[in-house]
């Protein structure tokens, strides 16, 4: 790093710091500081809605996962026609219904009982998957980029994982998720702009796709789009079956995501910001996956030097990011790069703060202490930060073991919100379609789902390192495919929110009007026609053809 480099950084953090400012002149009450006031236009919501998305995570862990694995993890990244249902289908309901947050949501469907249930699993989630994961991948960087800078490659680990997690979580605090989504529209660009330079630049020493292609074909298998069922890891039944449900998920249900539409100042500007960030979506496999495979090809041809796995079974995947922003770029442009690394890291540890405040304020606080005034809540709110930063932090070292002795960040994420997922789909999916499903089922459904969800995650890792030996009932349990296993615990769950629901009474009639599909009124249904025209149909055409397009040539790249 040269004063340029540092010099570039140093702006980019000025800008920041000034959006910051003039956001903490804005909270006046609960809904300035955990929706910026309700009046965010659909650009800024698409940009909001990538930049949350695109931690460092990405960057460091799915680049890590195009090394290890190639082209297994695209179809998490093809989620670009999810968000697309999340604009036309969920986005009507849940703006319409003014809620700040997914749990409230759940009340007003069901009760308050499910509410308790979704904010409990949502904030216990987060730490263990989202900021535990964006905090380490980039510390790593620091650790990568930055080795003698403090004394030894562990302390950059360290200062990078404070330094990071303390500035975003004072410019959360002080500028609530007006501050999160304006910068984030900076991010987005700064993200995008750095991350296409590091690809075209890897590409120009490796010397072009074609070099890449051959370098990859004598592994094709290993980095193929498609994986027969009998691959242990990636098999393309198991694939398509857990890849939508947590994208449905992550992208249709999740507070951290599902905030940002509804900070949106019209239903217009909601789902035209979907569909916006659904475009943008279609980016990461081109800009993230595929120079985790350009650093692989690099490193096979004896251009970089990728670092070893401490066992020493192979390349570091979550390294190779780093190494080539470290081996590739020149003076100036490695600045650039660095400041959309912080960009990612930052907007969404940033996005994740404010989410996690909000569930705790809105949902938890709120009903414990009913009454409490505007600014009180906005303080707790801010505590709430404090406390989610300092569990994320504690984690870290466990993250650190997990991503060094499996195979990366991104596999370990998929893995988590695989046995997470099923259960708040279904009840999600169900509740939207199907009046007659009641709050019983719902609370069943979420209560068991994620018990099971989390017996197997636990029976996983025990497996993994040993504990269950080599053979038992308990041991197969451990071993069986986590992507099978979140398909077989979506269907349970399925079957059993429609099972209780039918053995009990139903809701009320007049709690679920507007709040299912089939029980709109025509006066809500005018509404919803009036909020789109052929530009929200021309565009979401346009992101699903991208999507086909994608898989179209990637299933026979190498072949």
């Amino acid at each position: 790093m040269t004063t340029l480099d540092w010099i570039i950084i140093g702006v980019y953090f000025c800008l920041i710091a000034g959006i910051v400012w003039r956001s903490s002149l804005r909270q006046k009450n609960t809904a300035d500081y955990f929706l910026a006031g309700r009046h965010i236009g659909w650009f800024v919501v698409g940009c909001s809605l990538f930049a949350s998305n695109i931690g460092s995570e990405h960057i460091v862990g799915l680049a890590g996962s195009g090394a290890n694995s190639g082209m297994a993890q695209a179809h998490w990244e093809l989620h670009a026609w999810i968000m697309i249902l999340f604009a036309w289908v969920f986005v009507p309901f849940y703006y319409r219904a003014g809620v700040y947050t997914m749990p409230e949501f759940l009340e007003r469907r069901f009760n308050a009982k499910t509410r308790w249930v979704l904010s409990i699993v949502s904030l216990v989630a987060y730490v263990f998957t989202k900021v535990a994961v964006t905090v380490y991948a980039g510390a790593l960087v620091f650790q990568t980029l930055l080795p003698d800078t403090f004394g030894s490659s562990e302390n950059a680990f360290w200062v990078g994982a404070l330094v990071t997690v303390v500035l975003t979580g004072i410019y959360t605090i002080l500028g609530g998720l007006r501050a999160v989504v304006y910068t984030e529209v900076a991010q987005t660009f700064v993200l995008l702009i750095g991350s296409f330079i590091i690809t075209w630049l890897g590409l120009r020493a490796l010397g072009g796709w074609d070099e890449l292609l051959s370098t990859l074909k004598p592994d094709a298998d290993k980095f193929a789009l498609w994986r027969p069922n009998t691959d242990t890891n990636f098999p393309w039944l198991g694939v398509m079956i857990a890849s939508p449900i947590v994208g449905i998920w992550y992208w249709c249900t999740d507070q951290y995501i599902v905030q940002r539409a509804l900070a949106a100042k019209s239903l217009r500007d909601a789902r035209r910001g979907a569909i916006w960030g659904g475009f943008l979506k279609l980016w990461p496999v081109f800009i993230f996956l595929i120079p985790g495979m350009i650093g692989f090809a690099l490193h096979k041809n004896g251009l970089i030097q990728i670092p070893l796995k401490p066992d020493g079974t192979g390349i570091l995947g979550d390294a190779v990011f780093a190494t080539m922003v470290q081996a590739l770029l020149p003076v100036g442009v490695r600045g650039l790069v660095v400041a959309g690394l912080v960009s990612a890291l930052m907007s969404s540890l940033a996005s994740l703060f404010n989410s996690c405040a909000t569930l705790f304020t809105v949902d938890i606080y709120n009903k414990l202490f009913p009454g409490a005034d505007e600014s009180r809540q906005v303080r707790v709110g801010r505590f709430a930060t404090l406390v989610v930063v300092i569990c994320g932090i504690i984690w870290i070292p466990i993250m650190k073991k997990i991503s060094e002795g499996n195979a990366g960040l991104y596999d370990y994420l998929q893995n988590v919100q695989s046995f997470l997922a099923p259960p708040i789909t279904a009840v999600f999916l169900l509740g939207l379609f199907f009046r007659r499903v009641n709050a019983r089922g719902a609370f069943s459904g979420l209560v068991i789902g994620f018990l099971l969800g989390m017996a197997k995650l636990t029976l996983q890792t025990l497996a993994k390192g040993g504990v269950l030996g080599e053979s038992g009932v308990l041991h197969t349990i451990g071993q069986y495919n986590g992507y099978y296993f979140s398909g077989l615990l979506f269907l349970f769950s399925i079957v059993l929110v429609l099972g209780i629901s039918l053995l009990t009474p139903p809701q009320p009639a007049a709690q679920v009007v507007g709040l299912t599909h089939d029980s709109l009124t025509p006066e809500q249904r005018a509404e919803n026609r009036s909020s789109w025209n052929w530009v929200d149909v021309v565009g979401s055409l346009v992101v699903i053809g991208g999507v086909l397009g994608v898989y179209a040539y990637f299933s026979c790249w190498l072949s």
